[in-house]
């Protein structure tokens, strides 16, 4: 059975924060756990002399208290010895039941170095007759007898409040390596929205040159970026606009010559189209120019704007059919909204020549607008390119012409409007592009 490496990466977070973060802490935890092994080791001799001189020090002084006794008053010395002292005393008996001590490394030493001091005979066991506890024999002449100590005299009792200190270290450290791995995370952060922004066409604000030095030289890096990019789509957008004003000038005394002209009505309406098309060609760069988001947003009805472009294209006798729904106020800027409806009912008929339809609808948390037509269609392969700027199907250039800015002013508009931009297969045949705009 394979497993889905999918899955296994869904496990890891995909974040730098978290994930510098749980190899900090992992780290905090391998180095506390490693300073506790070794403690544990180091204490384990110390540890077992302790417990085996406790052990030597009750049985000699339980011996020497029994021996110098008085007999009758030896049952009062043992009720007082494990009254006040938890140390009880009982004969050996042939028949008993022993179980071992426990099996741990400072509690075998410590048997080990008791023996050596009271003699080899010594015997230990965790348990006689169901009675729990550290039993340890010794002889008085040929008699043997248990001395019965508690455990909590020989265990090590973990305070409370060591394990609450212990756990407040390492929650400070985690908390420490979460701030530090915040304060790299949050300047990448900055310049991962900073970098969506100018993929959206905007400028972002400035990033804070502050922090270390690298996010410092990262940050005044994007910054004198980001400026350039300002700088050079600002500069296109002057001389796009500059050199379509100034050609509008010659474009209106070559048709005002050619209307004068008397040339032959075949020749001169060739000609007429070929100067429509170079003055529809100079709109597409100044539109194309104007799209930098300097017009203010305002609520606005995308149907209406709708309605008002197909009302435009009827009256110079094109063909275009609506269904306009009524659909919730938008903010919107106006002027490029239309352009975006015109330009896209422009190419429908351009290149469908026929059933060029207009759709508006909400649906969900959208307004979603629709063109269709029933022309070639778009290749899937080709959908992102012809987003961009200046570029065209092979198979529009001979005839249709155009200069290939359409498609790449609706898409800066619908980017600039949070909205996104599909061109589909339409069923049936043809093309529909399909936009749609958030409501909120």
């Amino acid at each position: 059975m394979t497993r889905n490496p999918l899955r296994r990466l869904r496990l890891w977070p995909r974040s730098l924060l978290w994930r510098t973060f749980l190899l900090l802490a992992a780290l905090v935890l391998a180095t506390t756990l490693g300073w506790l092994e070794i403690f544990r080791n180091y204490e384990v001799e110390p540890r077992a002399r302790q417990i085996s001189q406790n052990l030597v020090s009750i049985v000699n002084i339980t011996r020497t208290a029994l021996i110098n006794s008085q007999p009758e008053r030896r049952r009062e010395l043992l009720s007082d010895l494990a009254d006040i002292e938890g140390i009880q005393v009982y004969p050996a008996e042939p028949g008993e039941r022993l179980a071992p001590p426990a099996d741990r490394p400072a509690l075998n030493l410590a048997s080990e170095l008791v023996r050596r001091q009271l003699g080899e005979s010594t015997r230990f066991a965790g348990e006689r007759d169901g009675k729990p506890g550290l039993w340890v024999s010794f002889f008085i002449g040929d008699d043997e007898y248990w001395v019965r100590i508690p455990r909590e005299r020989i265990e090590r009792q973990v305070a409370l409040r060591w394990l609450g200190w212990g756990a407040l270290a390492l929650a400070l450290s985690l908390l420490a390596a979460y701030l530090l791995v915040s304060r790299l995370s949050r300047p990448l952060r900055a310049l991962a929205g900073a970098a969506g922004a100018i993929g959206k066409g905007k400028t972002p604000e400035a990033l804070s040159e502050s922090g270390p030095e690298e996010i410092r030289t990262l940050s005044h890096a994007f910054n004198q970026m980001s400026q350039d990019l300002a700088r050079l789509d600002a500069d296109r957008a002057l001389i796009l606009a500059g050199v379509s004003h100034d050609l509008r000038t010659p474009l209106s005394r070559l048709r005002l010559g050619l209307e004068m002209s008397g040339a032959d009505p075949q020749l001169r309406d060739g000609m007429t189209a070929d100067i429509e098309e170079m003055d529809r060609i100079v709109n597409q760069f100044l539109d194309f120019a104007r799209t930098d988001g300097g017009e203010p947003l305002q609520g606005a009805d995308l149907a209406g704007i709708a309605g008002e472009v197909a009302g435009h294209f009827r009256r110079h006798g094109h063909t275009v059919t609506t269904d306009l729904a009524t659909v919730p106020e938008l903010p919107l800027q106006k002027m490029a909204m239309r352009r975006v409806v015109m330009n896209l009912v422009d190419n429908a008929l351009r290149y469908g020549e026929k059933e060029v339809g207009i759709a508006v609808r909400a649906e969900g948390r959208s307004v979603v607008l629709e063109v269709a037509d029933r022309g070639p269609g778009i290749p899937a392969s080709e959908v992102d390119r012809l987003k961009r700027p200046f570029t065209r199907l092979e198979v529009a250039r001979s005839d249709k012409g155009g200069a290939g800015l359409g498609l790449a002013i609706v898409e800066r508009v619908v980017r600039t409007h949070h909205g996104t931009l599909e061109l589909l297969p339409r069923p049936g045949g043809g093309l529909l592009a399909e936009i749609r705009l958030p409501i909120a």
